[in-house]
């Protein structure tokens, strides 16, 4: 089924128009319940700048300027040029007159496609359950007001809404010319903006339709374009954020300057969990430019005429802390900690097929391996940072963020008002990768402004702060079992992960009385939903709790799940005496697009051919967030480093809206990866992280940059994700790469060719 029929057919089943009274005055189009027809209600008049709302999404200008309202965070993935092209395509607006605006938090702009990625079902399952599961949890994200942006979902919930809100303005621009000239709809054309009705010769531009479309019912049906005829989607556009942040105009929550506004630094415990128990802030308070020392949940905030002034003078605030049970935890002792989960054999059984476990007995060999991936820092370029204002009742956040409706609700929740007392406004994100997910600087520059009603206090955090008190991504630690016949066919396979819950550690952070002890997809992803013919399967999760906090990380649980799952997968396959792309492609035959993914990457790589000496190919295949990538890393050894020269990357993200957007994201993600796959870890020493900043959790810098290579396999499905399913690949590409050159089977991240890892092997029974 193509995406525009599989589409049409879904909007006619939810009844998709919505179209009620928005906040701002105009008309809304969204995603609801059949009953949506009752909230009908006029157009809005035109505003200040003469524009004419038609909908939630668009408003169009007498001169023809058309106003996109993006209801996503752009943290440099390219929403504010791929979603408005979205609604353009079915408009037939003229590309250079669109303008982008940030939408404000509304019910109709809520992400109904992000809480797809939390259900447990496979890409390619179109079963009633599977489609009930879904459609029961577009419902939920629309009832919730989840205005988030993340989980690779941007393109893929804005596919429908924003062509159908496109489409609705069309036609009523276009039901508008025909009453003006008194021919039928069906008579009139559009083209760049202009509606024309070729047998008069008479034709007119939006601007001047614009107010009397307004004045029309939408229609309560429209059709979309095929494909074949689609000008914008599929086509490299020029992104629109690009110029502003070229030449400076850009405005990043670093960049807030407000009247009158303060600059607050913080001082928080260096163990998570301890408590302020006493502080002495005399010399601090005496500081030049120093306004107010005080407190907060979080710990001691020093408040100054200027953020270098507040820093220094919280250098010099003497601090003592409670004690807790974790003051002596290390690393070592949390890896202990997940090994001895494991061997309790314990957990939740997350898949089964064939007989599991009982099949070992019968294998004729049993290969065992454990992985270990640590915990990893998110190190946004941007360091965290929130301005706030409170007086009157009313609050003013200012703060780049992935969770509007999130973080508005927060605000309110700690300045004791209601969420429509608060006023948020939404810079560009320099990064994200899930940290701008979570809420705590608002929560912590709200309840400082508090303290001091009246003027904008902005806060931000030093890089040591971002490094020793974010949301990390878990560590992970994975036993596996496979059973081999006497031919080296994978007869079953077993997988028990343990790891912290990202879903529990944020419900509890958020909602303590929701955070339910329950299974978590994101702690198994990727692991139990292996696509590779295997007849007996059987995968487990442990949940474990540490007092490290952890959260979304890019792609969460993929990014640890791939590395142990495409490793292991070599693994087998050279035990088997096979090569690792023939062995896969054996298991792939009854799933052709991750086949045709993964021959794609490996042809494109030159798979088999001849490499220079010291060189050699590894390869590794993944799905996530409804998109498949195939990775082919050449690596070589230099002065005992590992280097990557080559990544080649394959995808099938379904149908391509940006092509530019597309390989800017998998070089992005690959780059992340690749970062954490070398360098990336966090851990703890007397309870506390042991990492401040760049120098000791680095990244891959220009020198030691991959020629990066991608290739999109063509599709008409619906869209998939690409700012996560680029990351999970990489780190198994380079250590089977490593293994092929080397011999040394790596299973720890990050990748280090070290004493303990020289000869591993698997054991084997």
């Amino acid at each position: 089924m193509s995406a525009d029929t599989a589409s049409r057919s879904k909007l006619s089943r939810r009844a998709f128009l919505i179209v009620g009274a928005a906040a701002a005055g105009g008309l809304v189009v969204g995603c609801g319940a059949p009953s949506a027809r009752d909230r009908l209600g006029d157009a809005a008049p035109a505003g200040a700048d003469g524009a004419v709302a038609l909908n939630g999404w668009v408003r169009i200008s007498p001169d023809g300027r058309v106003h996109v309202a993006v209801p996503r965070a752009e943290m440099g993935q390219g929403v504010l040029t791929a979603l408005p092209m979205l609604l353009v395509e079915e408009l037939d607006a003229r590309w250079d007159d669109v303008q982008v605006e940030h939408a404000p938090v509304a019910q109709i702009y809520a992400n109904q496609a992000l809480l797809l990625n939390v259900l447990p079902f496979g890409l390619d399952d179109e079963g009633w359950v599977a489609r009930l599961a879904r459609a029961g949890a577009q419902r939920l994200g629309h009832a919730l007001h989840l205005q988030v942006t993340g989980g690779s979902s941007s393109v893929r919930d804005a596919w429908e809404p924003m062509r159908l809100a496109g489409a609705t303005a069309r036609a009523m621009l276009v039901s508008a010319a025909a009453a003006r000239w008194g021919v039928r709809p069906e008579a009139c054309a559009v083209a760049d903006g202009i509606v024309r009705h070729a047998a008069s010769g008479r034709q007119a531009g939006f601007g001047e339709l614009a107010a009397d479309a307004a004045r029309l019912a939408p229609p309560d049906d429209v059709p979309f374009k095929p494909p074949a005829h689609y000008r914008l989607i599929g086509r490299a556009t020029p992104r629109k954020d690009i110029p502003a942040k070229t030449n400076g105009q850009a405005r990043f929550g670093i960049d807030v300057r407000e009247p009158d506004m303060l600059y607050a630094a913080i001082v928080q415990p260096p163990v998570f969990g301890a408590q302020v128990a006493s502080f002495d802030a005399v010399e601090a308070a005496r500081a030049r430019g120093v306004h107010k020392v005080l407190q907060i949940p979080q710990g001691i905030v020093v408040v100054a005429d200027s953020w270098w002034r507040a820093r220094q003078a919280a250098a010099r605030v003497a601090v003592r802390y409670t004690e807790t049970p974790s003051d002596a935890l290390t690393s070592a002792d949390i890896e202990q900690q997940f090994a001895q989960a494991l061997d309790a054999e314990t957990g939740t059984r997350f898949a089964r097929r064939g007989d599991g476990r009982d099949a070992l007995q019968q294998a004729e060999r049993v290969i065992e391996a454990r992985y270990w991936a640590p915990y990893l820092a998110h190190s946004a370029l941007e360091p965290i940072n929130c301005t706030a204002r409170v007086h009157e009742g009313q609050v003013d956040v200012w703060v780049s963020t992935q969770v509007p409706s999130l973080a508005k609700w927060r605000a309110a929740q700690v300045a004791g008002v209601e969420t429509d007392q608060v006023r948020l406004h939404l810079p560009l994100l320099g990064g994200g990768f899930g940290r701008r997910l979570e809420v705590d600087m608002v929560e912590q520059a709200v309840a400082i402004a508090m303290q001091l009603p009246g003027r904008p206090i902005k806060l931000v955090w030093t890089r040591e702060d971002d490094t020793q008190h974010d949301m990390y991504r878990p560590a992970a630690l994975a036993v596996f079992r496979a059973g081999l016949d006497a031919k080296g066919e994978v007869r079953v396979w077993t997988n028990t992960v343990a790891a912290q819950s990202v879903s529990h550690d944020a419900m509890r952070r958020l909602l303590p009385w929701a955070a339910a002890d329950a299974p978590d997809k994101n702690q198994i992803e990727g692991a139990f939903d292996l696509p590779y013919d295997i007849p007996h399967l059987e995968v487990r999760q442990v949940r474990t709790q540490t007092h490290v906090p952890v959260g979304s990380w890019r792609s969460v649980g993929h990014s640890y799940n791939a590395f142990f799952t495409e490793c292991f997968m070599d693994e087998l396959a050279h035990a088997a005496g096979a090569d690792p792309l023939a062995f896969r492609r054996a298991r792939l035959q009854h799933k052709p697009r991750h086949l045709a993914v993964l021959e794609l990457a490996a042809r494109q790589a030159g798979w088999g051919q001849p490499l220079p000496p010291g060189r050699a190919r590894g390869i590794a295949l993944h799905e996530s967030f409804a998109s498949i990538c195939a990775q082919v890393a050449e690596v070589s050894i230099d002065n005992g480093q590992i280097r990557v020269h080559r990544v080649v990357c394959a995808v099938d993200c379904g149908l391509v809206v940006n092509p530019d957007t597309v390989e800017a994201q998998m070089q992005g993600g690959i780059v992340y990866g690749l970062s954490a796959a070398l360098m990336g870890e966090i851990t703890l020493n007397e309870g506390r992280v042991a990492q401040s900043s760049y120098h000791d959790y680095d990244a891959v810098r220009l020198q030691h940059m991959p020629v990066i290579e991608t290739h999109i396999v063509p599709s008409t499905r619906a869209p998939g994700g690409v700012g996560e399913p680029s990351t999970p690949p990489i780190a198994p590409a380079v250590a089977n790469a490593v293994f092929a050159l080397t011999g040394q089977r790596l299973r720890r991240l990050p990748l280090r060719l070290d004493a303990t890892e020289r000869g591993s092997s698997p054991v084997t029974t």
